[in-house]
């Protein structure tokens, strides 16, 4: 008779039947690794929040935190370990961590460039070199103390002194290239020496660490001297495997793909990242740790096309947001503090903390001041390369699983990473200020003394003459007849300042109008139009016929083709400088791209199209790409105008008010929700007109509005697109215009709604500017005036500037405001300045010349201030002198930020009016804009076109 067996089936019912969800099943392990996953990323992210603040990188939180988890502080709970964490459930966590940690180390492989190191390889192997050598060394002599007083606890195995002295070594000498990376961008570092130096020197510490800890590894795994040298051999001949046969087939592989040029797909991110799983089990198996495989493949990968940060971007936020604290807080969960319990303990911690820290900042400062650094240069390079972060815990963790330190050893070293990694921004910071790198850009460049801080005195007995001669000139000179304007702190003179040199804040939504502006502002006159060419074989011989009887020392005959230096130079060329600013992220392809900014900006679509503006309107034009912290756009923009000693600083409005440039086709933006509250836009253009006010530079704030303009040409070609669109596909209508059977439009129809959006006609009558100047006194209005007298000297401008003026009674509303009044007659005050903005126009009007002055004119206005409406009065009548013009594509408003004037009207105006107009504009953009531009920038003034709003230095 045969036995009967009864199988149970385990209930899957699970909460609902009175299960744990706590309790580790070995069959069903997702349900706890889910709550430990949740656990440990959100206390990172607890952690890191105050930690960002003091900019600390995200390891420190990510360690932070399993030490929190560990034994060490929540572990001391009675049951929370075996509730949370219990031994049986840390396999499967550890092997999503390694995961994560091979995918982790491939990246940290495309972010390694070699190229710095290559192009920098005198210094950087120095620095390099040194900053390893005396850490190894000094490392050693610890090694000794700890191999005999740490080597008979249970939890290592027995190796030899000469292995351990080598692993200890290499925790002491390297350093964390991915998070000094970070540190270098975030602290702006990286276009400056120290940051050049410092990147190229981690990129070879980075290289020789990995392979020195390789080498350990094998010398660990291996069970005699004989096999680990057959695993060292196995090693270097795959790794040349890699680079001379691997690495052409892939590149050819990716040529073929197109991923070089347009970045890679699905399957050629599949295909890379089994490769670099496959290499991380060859390495594995031969006795080597398996990320080093995936370390390879990563520094193999191509950096041309940007092909290795376009592939970081794929893979980079789900290993820095799941992988990557999973594996440090299992680092931080094996610290346990408790183990430094005596005074001998903590002695060879302080030890190895100083050693590791001194023996670091010594190396790379003595190495930096022999290749002609400073000190303070050298100390800051010492105290970076000093950084140890992620990479040092991977190589403690390395240790611990291959049992070459205890757990008491391994807390150490992972006090000693959190102390010196913690310390390394701070340090920098106050060694190396911005005050002092800009003292010795300018010392380094001959502009100023390094004693004095002053510009030089010149030595040169011709300098010397030179000088004496040009100040003995100007002696015999006819004096300047000036003015001092009251209030204006301003002189006025025959002739105004035009903008030579010009910094552009290049923004997608603000491309168009910025490139008219900078197309207006550069001269035009008739010798700098080009030549019409002539073929090469039609030209006239103008060599020997005899090339070797040619005369080599005769000058060479100019190019009839080509434009004489007379023809082309003029005393007002226009430098422009656009500077395009990308958010500085927490990803690692945000900090690729800082380090492979030049390669990046060739290939930006925004500085490419200014730079084709520029050549097809001869413009001298330098354009890049800056990647900044979003908080730090203003200091950019402001600190790129004082560099480039920019006359003008042109800032576009966002179209959204957001500080990124990203479009929704199906939500359309609408026009007044840019300049609502809250919308972050408007403290960044309030932080650049303040920084640019003691930085000594002029802002012009451009807000367009030919984006929302809907015209009648726009409807009419729309629906004869759309009729079209209706006969080609069949589409038959009901009666009530819907359609019956719906169909996708072809793409010529699409071609035709796209090309006819703002109709052919205002497509050419946006080439002719008129420009409208209300003109109601004050610096930002002078410097209004100037601005567009310079623009007029192109011959499709035409100027109209209104002198609002504003009788005396407006002065008591000053007054009351607490105004400056001389000798305590406001009326009298007022009626000074009215006299000195009517002589500043007339010295405008009198210095343009005739051809210019039939397209300038000015016209004088009084405005009633006894009225309530007296500020839309103003309004009306920009309104009224811009619809005589039949451009209105292209017609300008400019106006000046403050206007005393103007503040006292609105000072009579009614709460209703004011709290009305704050409705559309809000008080951040209203304070931006001034009185005059936040009315203008309404809806139901879009007549008046775009509008600049200027302000003075």
């Amino acid at each position: 008779m045969a036995n009967s067996t009864t199988t149970t089936v385990k209930s899957q019912a699970g909460i609902l039947e009175g299960s744990n969800p706590t309790e580790y099943d070995s069959s069903n392990p997702i349900i706890l690794f889910i709550i430990q996953a949740s656990i440990i990323i959100v206390l990172c992210r607890l952690l890191h929040w105050p930690l960002s603040k003091i900019r600390q990188p995200r390891v420190i939180a990510e360690v932070i935190a399993g030490v929190v988890l560990g034994p060490s502080v929540l572990g001391r709970i009675p049951g929370f370990t075996e509730a949370i964490f219990p031994k049986a459930s840390l396999p499967g966590l550890s092997l999503v961590a390694n995961l994560g940690l091979i995918l982790f180390l491939f990246l940290v492989g495309l972010e390694t460039n070699l190229k710095f190191l290559i192009s920098n390889w005198r210094v950087a192997i120095s620095v390099s070199a040194a900053g390893m050598v005396l850490p190894f060394g000094l490392g050693c002599a610890v090694a000794y103390g700890l191999y005999h007083a740490f080597r008979s606890e249970a939890d290592t195995v027995e190796i030899n002194f000469g292995t351990y002295l080598l692993f200890i070594g290499i925790a002491m000498a390297i350093t964390a290239f991915p998070v000094l990376c970070r540190i270098l961008t975030e602290l702006k570092l990286l276009g400056t020496h120290v940051g050049v130096i410092v990147l190229s020197a981690g990129v070879g510490n980075d290289v020789v660490g990995w392979i020195l800890l390789a080498l350990c590894v094998a010398l660990v795994n291996a069970g005699s001297g004989l096999t680990a040298l057959w695993v060292l051999l196995v090693c270097v001949g795959y790794v040349l495997f890699l680079v001379f046969v691997f690495r052409p087939l892939f590149l050819r592989f990716l040529a073929h793909t197109g991923s070089l040029q347009k970045g890679p797909s699905q399957s050629v991110v599949a295909i890379t990242l089994l490769i670099a799983l496959a290499s991380a089990f060859f390495t594995q198996v031969i006795g080597v740790h398996a990320i080093f495989g995936g370390f390879l493949i990563g520094l193999l990968c191509p950096h041309e096309g940007g092909f290795a940060i376009k592939l970081t971007e794929k893979i980079e936020d789900l290993v820095a947001a799941l992988f990557l604290p999973l594996y440090f807080t299992l680092s931080g969960l094996q610290t346990n503090l408790g183990l430094l319990d005596n005074g001998t303990v903590w002695g060879y911690v302080v030890a190895i903390i100083a050693i590791a820290f001194i023996a670091k900042v010594t190396g790379g400062a003595l190495a930096s001041r022999v290749n002609g650094l400073l000190w303070r240069e050298s100390f800051s390079i010492g105290v970076l390369m000093s950084c140890k972060g992620l990479v040092e815990l991977i190589v403690l963790n390395i240790g611990l699983q291959a049992k070459i330190l205890s757990t008491r050893t391994f807390t150490m070293f992972v006090v000693m990473a959190l102390v010196t990694t913690f310390a390394t921004t701070p340090l920098t910071v106050a060694l190396y200020p911005k005050w002092y790198q800009i003292k010795v850009d300018r010392w380094r460049r001959g502009e100023i003394d390094w004693t004095t801080g002053q510009p030089p005195l010149p030595s040169d007995s011709r300098v010397d003459s030179i000088a004496a001669a040009k100040e003995t000139s100007s002696h015999h000179q006819p004096t300047t007849t000036t003015t001092t304007i009251p209030d204006h702190d301003e002189t006025l003179h025959p002739t105004h300042p035009y903008v030579r040199n010009l910094l552009v804040y290049l923004r997608l939504d603000g491309l168009s109008g910025l490139c008219t502006l900078a197309g207006l502002l550069a001269p035009s006159t008739p010798n700098t139009q080009t030549k019409p060419r002539t073929h090469p074989d039609n030209l006239p011989p103008t060599t020997p016929s005899d090339p070797d009887k040619a005369d080599e020392s005769a000058p060479p005959d100019p190019d009839p083709n080509m434009t004489s230096p007379d023809d082309s130079t003029t005393p007002d060329n226009l430098q422009v400088h656009g500077v395009r600013l990308l958010e500085l992220t927490d990803r690692d392809s945000s900090v690729m791209q800082v380090a492979e900014i030049e390669q990046y900006t060739l290939s930006d679509p925004v500085v490419n199209t200014f730079r084709a503006f520029g050549q097809w309107h001869d413009l001298s034009i330098v354009a890049g790409v800056s990647v900044v912290p979003e908080h730090s756009f203003a200091d950019t923009v402001v600190g790129m105008a004082r560099e480039e000693r920019a006359d003008l600083v042109l800032v576009p409005w966002s179209e959204t008010g957001a500080m990124g440039e990203q479009y929704h086709l199906h939500s359309p933006v609408e026009e007044g929700v840019r300049f609502l509250d809250g919308q972050p836009y408007a403290g960044f253009v309030e932080s650049v007109l303040q920084g640019a006010a003691t930085g000594h530079a002029n802002v012009g704030v451009l807000v367009e509005r030919n984006a929302y303009v809907a015209t009648a040409a726009t409807t009419t070609t729309t629906t004869t697109a759309t009729i079209a669109t209706a006969a080609a596909t069949g589409v038959q209508r009901g009666q009530d215009g819907k359609s019956v059977v719906r169909h996708r439009p072809s793409l010529g129809a699409m071609s035709v709604q796209r090309s006819g959006v703002g109709g052919w006609k205002n497509g050419r009558a946006a080439k002719a500017q008129h420009i409208v100047v209300p003109f109601l006194g004050g610096k930002d209005d002078r410097l209004a005036v100037r601005f567009v007298c310079q623009l007029a000297r192109c011959e499709l401008v035409t100027v109209s500037v209104l002198h609002l003026e504003v009788p005396a009674t407006a002065a008591g509303r000053m007054r009351m405001q607490g105004k400056k009044t001389t000798g305590g007659r406001a009326e009298g005050w007022w009626e000074e300045c009215l006299v000195s903005d009517s002589r500043f126009l007339s010295m405008m009007k009198e210095s343009l010349g005739e051809e210019v002055l039939d397209r300038v004119v000015f016209k004088k206005t009084t405005i009633k201030t006894d009225e309530e409406e007296g500020v839309a009065i103003l309004v009306e009548q920009v309104k009224t002198e811009m619809v005589r013009s039949h451009h209105q594509a292209g017609n300008l408003v400019v106006v000046g930020r403050r206007q005393p004037a103007l503040e006292a009207l609105v000072a009579s105006q009614s709460a209703n009016s004011i709290a009305s107009a704050q409705d559309e504009v809000g008080a951040e953009a209203a304070r931006v804009l001034g009185v005059l531009g936040q009315i203008l920038v309404k809806k139901e003034n879009r007549i008046v076109g775009n509008v600049l709003v200027m302000q003075s230095k």
